[in-house]
């Protein structure tokens, strides 16, 4: 079993940055692909970026340049780096680790962080 928790969302105006952090249980997190999610109200839950136990990284085309994804394994950490934000990218973030593909093969899902981005 593996527990998530994200942390980081917030309010921000479009062109500022936030990063999300979520901490994962011990012991298994090393395993795990890691992968963050966002689901806008209205909309189904998107890929937005991925890491794998090797740091290979993969990130959704709508954020990549502006997002980076990180992990800290000693800390059991991964991270999500928004910078350029924009009103789009308004939603409920979540981390997800699985053994799957990058979009697919998930099986434990964080809580949720909000972020909302104004213009």
């Amino acid at each position: 079993q593996v527990q998530l928790v994200e942390s980081g969302g917030g309010l921000v105006q479009a062109g500022g940055s936030l990063r999300l952090s979520c901490a994962a249980s011990p012991n298994t997190f090393t395993r795990y692909t890691m992968g963050w999610f966002r689901q806008a109200p209205g909309k189904e839950r998107e890929f937005v970026a991925g890491i794998t136990s090797g740091g290979y990284t993969n990130a959704a085309d709508s954020v990549k340049g502006r997002f980076t994804i990180s992990r800290d394994n000693a800390k059991n950490t991964v991270y999500l780096q928004m910078n350029n934000l924009k009103p789009q990218d308004t939603a409920v973030y979540y981390c997800a680790a699985g053994r799957g593909g990058w979009t697919w093969g998930y099986d434990y899902w964080g809580q949720g962080t909000q972020v909302t981005v104004s213009s």
